[in-house]
């Protein structure tokens, strides 16, 4: 064998053993990325569920008088009991609430409340914006719109509240919608539009959906009913 093909020999196995050690770090990072989308939503979930019972739990069992509490006589903690504590309580007040007795002292403790001249304006907002998101004959944020804004031929993607009334639509010339634009990665604040029924698209994806899509800032994208049923 001539001293040339020695060489081409080398350089072949070399050649070789860096194509295999760069395919063993690829597949590394295939598995590095796979064991990360694997483990990262459920560990995240996890720990903000935690957190939230814990949370819920340090602001309700110190209500609890000690020789009630359960955590007073175990040897751990029991976390989410503050939670269940609550829950209970609500139900407790609903169900006092539909009463006739309920009814009546809410009636006095709303009519003082209605005698206070700031208070009673904080109220009633509130008090209307629980009754309609919770209610479940309220259409708040039953539609998911895509409409032109800031600027034309600009589309953003909001949720429709309700139609508008009053004097918003008294003083426009067309019938306009309430529309919630949401910001993104934080869909809980944003700003209220009133826009002409005309000019918005809507969509056939669902809010929860929606809602995914405007947090994860487009990267999570829902399917197209049309490709579904085209196939």
């Amino acid at each position: 064998m001539t001293q040339d093909q020695k060489k081409q020999d080398s350089g072949g196995q070399a050649g070789s053993a860096d194509v295999s050690s760069r395919g063993v770090f690829a597949r590394l990072r295939a598995y590095l990325l796979a064991g990360i989308l694997v483990t990262a939503p459920i560990a995240i979930t996890v720990y903000l569920t935690y957190g939230f019972l814990l949370w819920v739990d340090s602001k309700v069992t110190p209500l609890i008088p000690p020789h009630y509490n359960p955590n007073s006589y175990l040897p751990f903690s029991m976390p989410g009991l503050g939670l269940i504590i609550a829950v209970v309580f609500f139900i407790m007040v609903g169900w006092f609430a539909k009463n006739f007795l309920g009814r009546m002292i809410i009636g006095v403790s709303e009519n003082i409340v209605h005698r206070l001249p700031v208070i009673r304006a904080i109220y009633k907002a509130l008090k209307q914006i629980f009754e309609t998101v919770m209610t479940s004959q309220s259409q708040a944020f039953r539609d998911v719109v895509m409409f032109e804004y800031p600027r034309k031929g600009s589309w953003a993607l909001g949720f429709v509240t309700g139609v508008t009334k009053g004097e918003v639509q008294r003083l426009t010339d067309t019938e306009v919608v309430n529309v919630f634009l949401p910001t993104t990665p934080n869909p809980t604040s944003g700003y209220l539009l009133f826009l002409p029924r005309k000019d918005l698209v809507f969509m056939k994806m669902s809010v929860e959906e929606g809602i995914k899509m405007i947090v994860s800032g487009g990267i999570i994208t829902p399917p197209d009913p049309e490709d579904a049923r085209n196939k």
